[in-house]
């Protein structure tokens, strides 16, 4: 496949130095590739799947991808797109979360696959050796400093009272454009990918590779995702959409995708889905017949979440939300499923013997104030345990009744219901 080409139809290029050039030397050669990441946390979040499926497209082209954990510029914090300085980093914190950050990438990178594998490199391991009279000398002598104050975020901090930038973060780019060297120098690497918010960095570090080992590099951004409605993609009430199930559950995580607007669906299975082009258009002519079904966010959220949280987990997850939603019922649920709807719905324990009063239950387990109010809510008819209407106030739970032999699932109307964990006394 053409890499380029491949990056351009799926909406991953937003500009490039010499996208000709570019395309002719990836034609010509294997060519080595790469893109940083600040480990500023111990994982990643859906904002960082473009330049993460960039890399994993252009592997499976046939080129070399390099993930650049910034174990040393993450000690600085890059300024670019930000109005104030960031707090700084301990080493032993970025050692941490680069940590959790390599399991991650290994659900889009391959490691090992030959001449092509993957790298993951941490420039605190090169960045660590320079002191900085080195830096002064062999490095700072080839940045003008009319250049950098130039730069729209450097200008707006300088000419705003409120803001400042430092000194450390000025120097930022610096580092980055080291970067670029040590990879053209070690891997022959060609190629430097980034936010669109990246490209004065990536013209420094090309301009730093020609000046320093002569070399033809070139740079390339991918768009700042923003959905239909204007909002950046990734962000939620709740905050960051994170990789990791403990920060961001595999029910959650599928359900961002299940919530993404028709006006993005498309645009959005190119970006995050290894689905071909043609799939991916024999899936929207479905969805456009009844988008009320949902069709093409289906296909998003189960093919993201497979990639992330692996296919036995995506099956527990959908039958949840099936399950939930009535579309399931509780004999086609697995224990699994009800494990993971444990964090997503009202859950309580309650130590009881059995047969248990449902009125107990309901009282005690939290779902209703009162045993008065349980009795008011099963002479209504609005009970069930287990997809059963209780018919009286007298109806006991028996111990075959329990789901799994723990579990009791129960709704009040149409719109309340909680999972109760029943445990002996």
């Amino acid at each position: 496949m053409d890499a380029y080409e491949t990056l351009q139809e799926r909406g991953m290029v937003e500009w490039c130095s010499a996208p000709d050039r570019l395309r002719e030397v990836m034609k010509s050669e294997m060519t080595t590739i790469y893109i940083g990441f600040d480990p500023t946390a111990d994982s990643l979040h859906v904002g960082h799947l473009i330049p993460i499926m960039a890399l994993a497209w252009i592997q499976r082209c046939g080129h070399r991808p390099i993930a650049l954990a910034g174990g040393g510029t993450g000690l600085i914090g890059d300024p670019s797109g930000k109005s104030k300085e960031r707090n700084l980093i301990t080493v032993e914190a970025i050692s941490k979360n680069i940590e959790g950050v390599r399991p991650q990438l290994a659900h889009f990178l391959d490691f090992d696959c030959g001449a092509n594998s993957a790298i993951l490199a941490n420039n605190y391991d090169w960045l660590s050796k320079f002191s900085f009279l080195d830096v002064l000398h062999d490095v700072g002598k080839h940045f003008s400093v009319n250049t950098l104050v130039a730069r729209e975020y450097v200008r707006s901090r300088l000419e705003d009272p409120d803001k400042s930038i430092s000194y450390t973060e000025f120097s930022y780019v610096l580092l980055q454009s080291m970067d670029f060297k040590y990879f053209y120098d070690t891997y022959g690497c060609r190629l430097q990918m980034g936010g669109n918010d990246q490209q004065g960095n990536l013209i420094a570090g090309i301009d730093y590779v020609r000046k320093t080992s002569g070399g033809e590099v070139f740079g390339l951004t991918q768009p700042l995702l923003l959905t239909a409605s204007g909002t950046k993609f990734g962000k939620t009430e709740a905050g960051a959409v994170w990789l990791d199930a403990r920060r961001t559950t595999p029910y959650q995580f599928y359900q961002f995708w299940i919530n993404t607007d028709d006006r993005d669906v498309e645009r959005l299975l190119k970006l995050f889905t290894f689905l071909p082009l043609s799939e991916i258009g024999a899936v929207m002519a479905e969805h456009e017949k009844n988008p009320a079904a949902r069709t093409a966010q289906r296909r998003l959220a189960v093919e993201v979440t497979t990639i992330v949280h692996g296919a036995d987990t995506v099956a527990s997850v959908v039958a949840a939300s099936e399950f939930l939603f009535g579309s399931q019922s509780l004999s086609d649920t697995t224990e699994k499923t009800l494990e993971i709807l444990k964090a997503e719905m009202p859950y309580s324990t309650l130590s009881a013997s059995l047969p248990l009063s449902v009125v107990d239950a309901l009282a005690e387990g939290g779902v209703c104030e009162s045993r008065g109010e349980a009795k008011r809510a099963i002479k209504q008819g609005g009970v069930t345990v287990n997809e059963e209407r209780v018919g009286s106030e007298s109806a006991v739970i028996e111990p075959e009744k329990l789901l799994f032999g723990k579990y009791i699932f129960v709704r009040l109307g149409k719109k309340r219901f909680q999972l109760i964990e029943i445990g002996g006394r």
